[in-house]
Formats: C-alpha cells, structure tokens, sequence
C-alpha cells in the first residue's frame, strides 16, 4: 500500500490565531516541546509509516518552514524516488494563491498524476499526535471506500470547531458538517461527536474527478465545506477511528489541533505531566527533527555560590541554568537563565536569556529575546497587555526578537 500512496501536507495556513508566534513563520514551523517544530509530528507519521513520497504544500511565511525541511528532512534517496518536497504556490491553474485546502490540492494534480500514485494521503501539518497511517490505508483498501475520514470522539461543545460527521452500523458516513452550530451526537452517545482529524485517504482517479468536478463549479473549494458533503450518499465514505489496537504506535489516543495559544501552552504543558498523555520517550515512535550543534545543557551555580534549582523541566541542548530557578518549564537550545531569576509554567524558544532577579511565569518567549534583570511578567496581565499579547487564558505572548526599552 504505501508504495502505492503519494502523501501530501496541507503546510500554507495563516494560523492567525497563534500571533505573534505566526508572525514571521508558517504555523506548521511554531516549535514545540523543546526541541520539535509542530509539522515533525506530522513528518514523523509518514517515516515510520513506511510513506517515502511526500508532498509539503507551503505558501504563508514559508522560509522557516523549508529551511526546516532542508536541515531536518533531507532523509530521503531521490534515486530512489523518495522525497519531501515543499511546493510553494505555481499559479498552474490561474492567476491565484492556494484558496483552500482542495483548491491547494487542485494546483498541484500534475504531481499526483505524474506520481503513478494509486492513492493519496492528505494531512495537516499543524497537529500533534501519533499515528500509523499504514493501517488507515488498508483499512481504505479493503473496505473498498473512494474517501476514508480519520475521525476521534470529542465534547459536543469541542465539536463546534471541528467537521462533524455521523456513521452508519459499518462506520459508512451518511453526513458531513463542517463547524456546526448544533453538532449531531453519536448515537447512544449524547455527550459526545465524531470529529475529523484531518487526515483522508483518497482513491487518486476519484479524487482527481472530484476536484475538477470542484473547480469548475460554485464552490469555496474547501475539502470539509465541499466535497465531503458532496460525496456522502453518492459515494462510499468511510470513517476510521483513531486510536484502535490497528498500527504499530503505541495507542495514547492523544491528537491536538494546537491552533490557538492557548491550546498551543496546554499541549506543551501535557508534556511535563507525571504521566504525559503524548510520551517522547517511548522508543517504538520517535519524534524525527533538526537541531544545531550545542554542547549539553548545565547547570552551574552563580557568583554568589547559589545553586540552580530545577523541577519538573524539560531543558534542550545548550541550556544553561546559571543559579537560577526554572519550575515546570519547557526551554529550547541555547537559553541562559542568571542567577536570581525564576522561570514557572513556561516556554522559552531558542537563545532567550533572563537577566538576573527577573520573574516569569505563564509565558511564552519567543526567539532571542532577552528579558531584563528584575523584570516581571505574568504577574500585572493589564501591563503585560499593553506590550505584549496575553492570550484568554491569561498567556504572556513576547514575540520574536522583542528589544525592551532601556532603564
């Protein structure tokens, strides 16, 4: 099957929500957990899925994205026609921008057809989660379905965000919804719905006919608001449930759509759980990505002769704590925490230094900032928002080489 399989990863978005963590960089490319950008997770499903053919569609703020590739991806043997390819906008079709998710696929069928591919494999590359696509694909096959729909149970509240289907006894959709006001609930189920993960598996020559049918007509060419509900009752859908006993991960059930800052702290902070709902640790499913050359993470005590003090951290390559204290934080390569500061339930991207006496807490700090000696934030959310952005949820939000004005 995945000989068979081109794999394509919808990379373009916005992620509107996630600024100023998206203000210089494509969702897909946010760093996460220490060490990984978002798309990783994504990138790591096709790898130890056995998919060798991948297809990156990039567009909004790219630069990071394919630098990313290029360093952390070039894996693969094109002699053997392998590859991770990203593939900006070409215009192949008219005079526009990818303007959807099946409008991105429709610019790009060349590819698909070129491929020899027998099915494609759509994904988004701004999720966290683990899975083995190889068992959706024969689950695909052998039901004989022209479009299979990953799915998993949410909250009818959580739906409202989501595209929410309804199945049959043999899991065949009989409707599609995209964000519904009033999500239908699954049946003896009152509390919960069916949600799309965003990962489908088309037959190619179906998919090819079902987006030329797309283009041509009145449409906002987008796979949940358009074509799914065009094929529900004309064609054989099928749902596939996440997290069953199919595949080789290690089922933890765990998917986040990490598209607000707020979702995006939380799924971090999961990581520092006691027991973490999504374990990097587990050896069956390693996360693959890049990271630069630094030496390993220390801490040494201050001037003063104080000691470092670390709980429940997870510290990348390079960190050095400088007899400070860092509590339930995540910190990336190359962060400097002086003596006397206090870093709590926070992210700190690479190369950010906090001076000496200063205070954090519910923050994220993006690349390179360096936060001055006895600076406090997280403490005063009316202050922090009149210089940075402070989520719902009450986040601190410093965006990327932030410059804080001179004492």
């Amino acid at each position: 099957m995945q000989e068979k399989t081109i794999s394509i990863i919808l990379a373009g978005g916005v992620g509107s929500r996630l600024h100023p963590l998206t203000a210089e960089r494509a969702k897909p490319a946010v760093p996460f957990g220490g060490r990984y950008r978002i798309i990783d997770f994504t990138l790591s499903n096709c790898l130890h899925s056995g998919l060798r053919r991948i297809l990156v569609l990039t567009q909004y703020k790219s630069h990071s994205l394919q630098k990313h590739l290029r360093d952390g991806w070039s894996i693969y043997n094109s002699e053997l026609g392998e590859y991770v390819t990203p593939v900006p906008p070409q215009m192949r079709t008219g005079e526009s921008w990818y303007s959807g998710t099946a409008d991105a696929i429709f610019q790009n069928l060349y590819l698909l057809e070129r491929s020899g591919a027998e099915f494609a494999l759509i994904l988004s590359g701004d999720h966290i989660y683990r899975m083995d696509y190889a068992a959706m694909l024969q689950h695909h096959q052998d039901s004989g379905a022209d479009l299979t729909v990953a799915c998993l149970t949410v909250g009818l509240e959580e739906a409202r965000s989501f595209g929410v289907m309804t199945v049959d006894e043999g899991d065949r959709i009989v409707s599609f919804q995209e964000k519904p006001e009033n999500p239908e609930s699954i049946p003896g189920d009152s509390g919960n719905a069916l949600a799309s993960m965003g990962v489908y598996v088309f037959s190619i020559n179906r998919l090819v006919e079902l987006l030329h049918q797309d283009h041509e007509g009145d449409s906002t060419h987008d796979f949940g608001k358009d074509i799914f509900p065009s094929m529900v009752g004309t064609h054989r859908v099928i749902a596939y449930r996440f997290g069953g006993s199919s595949g080789r991960v290690t089922s933890d059930r765990y998917w986040r759509d990490v598209g607000t800052i707020d979702a995006y702290y939380a799924a971090n902070m999961d990581l520092l759980q006691p027991m973490p709902p999504l374990d990097l640790y587990q050896e069956d499913w390693p996360i693959r990505t890049y990271e630069g050359q630094h030496p390993p993470a220390r801490s040494v005590p201050g001037r003063s002769g104080r000691e470092a003090e670390i709980v429940n951290c997870m510290l990348a390559s390079g960190t050095l704590i400088v007899g400070g204290t860092v509590r339930h934080a995540i910190l990336f390569s190359s962060v400097r925490v002086e003596e006397g500061a206090v870093v709590e339930n926070s992210l700190l991207f690479e190369g950010v230094t906090v001076g000496e006496g200063a205070h954090l807490q519910r923050c994220i700090i993006d690349k390179h900032v360096v936060i001055p000696p006895g600076e406090r934030i997280g403490f005063d959310l009316s202050r922090d928002a009149e210089r940075f952005t402070v989520s719902e949820g009450g986040i601190v939000v410093i965006p990327k080489g932030y410059r804080f004005a001179a004492a």
